[in-house]
């Protein structure tokens, strides 16, 4: 049915608004009205929520932007200046905040500052400048860099606000698109093995709990609801533990415990897609060649008892 579905359709689905991305119903919010302030709270809760999602000690106050320049300009150590450059990208995203705020507190007196303005060319300059350092920022788990999150500040800064939510709902049906490839992989590495008998029902819970959590604003009341079946659904396939039958060899007992490494790696990677609400692109990769080298060095097992 979804095939003949054009993108942007809108919805209702399961007693939710949805708009339809590239095979997925997706949650849906009303932008708010156009205004500097709605901008500003905007951009403001996406260099959070960067911040929140990458490696930590890079969220440096605009006022200190002069110096993590000079401190990224002279540094001339490699892995030193990626951080230093983090550490600028931080700062230059703090900036703008505080020139927003301050734009904003002037438009609630009567001053219009529109976008020819010199501050806001500064903001759009410092935005595009964070934009190329978020490249070699990484992810928390350390694991990649997730770039796409730091371009979306600037998307809010230069597209209409329904254009920006839009650009998110695409993102979110990559997210999900790709948080089912990494639950089908997993299962398919373990579901045939004995001792795995039970694990299959709470990757599949824990994925479709993944996958609302991914398209759910904090802001939204389904928040209570969703939110506690993702944790919980997580520490139950964290609990999950193999059976290991009694008189196996140890090489069968290390494979199976490799299984379950394996297993915990693959919630890993489907909490922070969710959570970032963004594809992981060089994570997914590693861990679906991880899954078919487990399944290759399990048909050498067999081949070798």
């Amino acid at each position: 049915m979804t095939n003949s579905v054009d993108n942007g359709t809108k919805r209702v689905v399961d007693g939710r608004p949805c708009v339809y991305y590239d095979g997925y119903w997706i949650r849906c919010y009303t932008p708010p009205p156009e205004s500097l302030a709605a901008r500003q709270t905007l951009i403001y809760h996406l260099t959070r929520r960067t911040f929140h999602h990458t490696e930590a000690g890079i969220n440096t106050p605009g006022e200190k932007l002069v110096a993590a320049r000079h401190s990224y300009d002279n540094e001339i150590d490699p892995a030193r200046k990626r951080v230093k450059g983090a550490m600028l990208a931080g700062a230059l995203f703090n900036r703008v905040t505080d020139i927003f705020t301050s734009v904003v507190e002037l438009a609630k007196r009567g001053v219009v500052v529109d976008y020819d303005n010199e501050l806001m060319r500064q903001c759009n300059d410092y935005l595009k400048e964070a934009m190329e350092l978020g490249k070699t920022v990484k992810h928390f788990s350390g694991q990649e860099g997730i770039d796409e999150l730091w371009g979306e500040p600037l998307k809010a800064f230069t597209m209409s606000l329904e254009e920006f939510y839009n650009s998110r709902y695409i993102k979110i049906s990559q997210s999900k698109r790709d948080i089912d490839r990494i639950a089908s992989a997993m299962a398919a590495s373990v579901e045939h093995l004995a001792p795995f008998n039970g694990i299959e029902p709470l990757i599949n819970e824990f994925k479709e709990a993944a996958k609302l959590e991914c398209e759910t604003m904090k802001s939204d009341p389904a928040i209570f609801e969703i939110w506690p079946r993702f944790v919980a659904a997580g520490e139950a396939l964290l609990a999950f533990s193999p059976d290991i039958p009694r008189g196996q060899t140890e090489t069968y007992a290390c494979y199976l415990r490799d299984g379950t490494r394996l297993v915990r790696d693959g919630k890993d990677l489907l909490a922070y897609i969710a959570g970032a609400r963004v594809p992981m692109p060089k994570s997914t990769d590693a861990f679906m060649s991880a899954c078919q080298n487990y399944a290759e060095s399990g048909r050498c097992l067999k081949a070798a008892s």
